[in-house]
């Protein structure tokens, strides 16, 4: 499952979370610091790790 970031706009406070891909976008995501509803996901770099060898 992809991990998204977050960034309360209340509180300042950044997280992560775990979410699958039918959840993003349709899920409310809190601030688990203050609660508050105002954030905002970051653009972030992602990293995928494939079986064969290159």
């Amino acid at each position: 499952m992809p991990v998204y970031e977050y960034i309360c706009r209340k509180c300042g406070h950044s997280f992560e979370q775990v979410e699958r891909i039918s959840e993003h976008g349709t899920k409310k995501v809190r601030c688990p610091k203050c609660k508050s509803q105002k954030v905002e996901q970051l653009l972030s770099l992602g990293f995928v790790k494939t079986s064969k060898k290159s």
